[in-house]
């Protein structure tokens, strides 16, 4: 057996030790079916309950009625920068953005080709190290566009803006880290990759009484009405990730749903933020209000030391502590699936080094 990893990446990332297991056993058998889970077809009631049991798992952690869909649909959540104005926004009308980061920021861009956009609120001019929320949003905008949690700088939204449009959010990587009114939402979207499986697949859960409403012709497979109606089967699913997405959902409730994952996100990142805030070496330049509960980042400001650190980090089991490469720095990314020892033992090291060095 290699040694054991003590994963931060970001995404793709860890993964709760069960679903890996249950996935790596349904490679060979699926429920004992004699077939891989490679190998079902996705038309069969082999791969449709595992589509059930996904969707009404992502309503019960949601609180959601029937007035919601569930989708699991290709592509990560960039392909949702152009899909959720292509279905919602008319080229002659203008939809609301929060520029509170580079995946903010990009799907502005991308929303950019299909109607007019506003940015109602940037957090830009202090290289996104907050969040602002003194701002208003006027009531003709089609809907307004939040990244719940910034991966890259380290920011997360810890209330959620109140709005009388409809309010679109990212959520890819602090989805179902925590209880939240989900019904604020007119339409949420993430990709799996962080906190709810495997990469391939993208969740959509919106509200129906927003669709339908744009006079484009919209390419079927893009339609989310079309999605709706095929029940997420319009053309063949990624079958394997949306098994390890059930799988993570299952293993999220049987751990005692939401409340619980807040409550081990909330030990892990203050373990991790008073460690930082404790060592002078080492700092954090995002608002304490905003910081996020999923991904830290923080600096080391002498380079060759912080190079030192990761290589200390690389031979002590540690990945992923590496900042995104617009940003630098270290990031420690504490999704859902990481232990508290995974944390504990960076911040060992962090004390360690910086004795040694500070």
């Amino acid at each position: 057996m290699s040694q054991q990893k003590h994963n931060f990446n970001s995404g793709p990332s860890v993964l709760p030790q069960p679903v890996l297991e249950a996935a790596a056993n349904a490679i060979y058998d699926f429920n004992g079916s004699g077939l891989s889970i490679l190998e079902i077809g996705h038309r069969t009631p082999l791969f449709q309950e595992v589509l059930d049991e996904a969707r009404n798992a992502v309503k019960q952690l949601m609180g959601l009625d029937h007035a919601y869909e569930v989708l699991f649909l290709h592509g990560g959540a960039t392909t949702q920068f152009m899909q959720v104005p292509m279905n919602l926004l008319d080229a002659n009308a203008t939809a609301a953005y929060c520029d509170n980061g580079i995946w903010g920021n990009k799907a502005l861009k991308e929303a950019k080709l299909f109607g007019k956009v506003d940015v109602v609120a940037s957090s830009a001019d202090q290289s996104h190290t907050y969040i602002p929320k003194d701002f208003s949003v006027d009531p003709a905008y089609t809907y307004l566009h939040i990244t719940t949690n910034n991966t890259v700088e380290g920011t997360q939204w810890h209330q959620y803006p109140d709005v009388d449009v409809p309010l679109i959010g990212d959520m890819s990587s602090d989805i179902f880290s925590r209880p939240v009114d989900f019904k604020k939402f007119a339409l949420i979207y993430a990709g799996a990759q962080k906190n709810m499986g495997a990469a391939g697949v993208n969740l959509v859960v919106v509200r129906k009484d927003v669709l339908g409403k744009t006079s484009r012709a919209i390419p079927t497979i893009m339609d989310y009405r079309k999605h709706i109606e095929a029940g997420s089967l319009m053309n063949t699913p990624p079958v394997f990730a949306v098994y390890v997405a059930m799988l993570t959902l299952r293993w999220i409730i049987q751990q005692g749903g939401l409340s619980v994952m807040a409550e081990h996100a909330t030990a892990k990142s203050d373990l991790l933020y008073n460690t930082i805030d404790s060592l002078p070496l080492f700092s954090c330049k995002v608002r304490k209000e905003d910081r996020s509960q999923m991904n830290a980042v923080f600096f080391i400001n002498d380079e060759v030391l912080q190079n030192k650190f990761l290589d200390e980090c690389k031979a002590n089991g540690m990945v992923g502590v590496k900042g995104y490469r617009t940003v630098g720095g270290l990031r420690v990314s504490m999704y859902n699936a990481l232990s508290m020892q995974s944390v504990e033992t960076i911040c060992h090291l962090m004390k360690d080094f910086a004795q040694r060095h500070g």
